[in-house]
């Protein structure tokens, strides 16, 4: 598929998607969101890749939804036609894909801001800013945010964001949780790289199946079902390639070699 709002790069092991409208702060549109979909599943399927990076081109990451696509044929009352709606849901894609390190450049607004809360991990450059103003535009959170934005920054903090619409500096993000990790501008996509090379460096198996296990038992209030599901894929993890090639690395004192196992 040829890509019309994002750049796909691949580097060593590593897909880096750039949202890819700079002229309206990479706004979000169905377009993009075909695309990432698409891109995301195929780095999934390619046992060459590891992780993914998502980042923004020129000065923001994402400035929220493009108002004329995303609301002006709605308030038209124009339906939208089943090239518009979304190819999957996004938070599922999101939760059960290879690792997703999301690397803000500049202002995360809205949906460039719901739809990262639930990557693996989000580095923010010096220069990024940070909102969930949904009710600035007389709307409600969605994609999860409404859960993912209390896990990260917990209740109060994710009331204030939401119910104050308020712009929030890299700093305050950082300190608040919103984001992982702050890095200078000009470091941050070579940051996010590094930090997913680390975890694509991993059996990619596991590693959907740790991902799995956070997204179910973080909200899990049953200790026993929490711990159910992990001796469920304990067991299988114990009969997996990757555990016999760990311990037989180990045992040869070298380095695994996961990748050669295919996905």
């Amino acid at each position: 598929m040829e890509y019309e709002q994002i750049i796909h790069e691949q580097r060593d092991g590593v897909v880096v998607l750039t949202l890819n409208r700079p002229d309206k702060l990479n706004a979000w549109t169905r377009v993009m969101n075909h695309e990432l979909v698409d891109a995301i599943q195929a780095a999934d399927a390619d046992s060459s890749v590891g992780a993914i990076v998502m980042t923004g081109a020129g000065r923001g990451f994402c400035a929220g939804a493009d108002i004329g696509d995303a609301f002006g044929r709605q308030l038209d009352g124009e339906a939208p036609s089943g090239s518009d709606r979304p190819v999957v849901n996004w938070v599922e894609l999101v939760r059960s894909t290879k690792p997703i390190v999301a690397a803000v450049n500049g202002v995360a607004v809205g949906v460039g801001l719901t739809m990262i809360l639930p990557a693996d991990r989000i580095i923010a450059s010096e220069q990024a800013r940070f909102s969930l103003r949904f009710v600035k535009m007389g709307l409600v959170p969605e994609l999860a945010s409404s859960r993912f934005a209390p896990q990260r920054v917990g209740f109060g903090a994710a009331s204030d964001l939401m119910l104050s619409g308020r712009m929030v500096d890299a700093s305050e993000a950082v300190e608040l949780g919103l984001a992982d990790e702050l890095c200078a501008a000009d470091e941050l996509v070579d940051t996010a790289v590094a930090k997913a090379r680390i975890y694509g460096a991993n059996p990619a198996r596991q590693l959907r199946w740790i991902k799995q296990l956070l997204t179910q038992n973080s909200t899990e209030s049953d200790v026993g079902t929490a711990m159910k599901r992990e001796e469920d894929l304990l067991k299988e993890a114990y009969r997996s390639p990757e555990h016999r090639e760990a311990v037989e690395a180990f045992m040869a004192k070298r380095e695994p070699d996961f990748r050669s196992l295919g996905d």
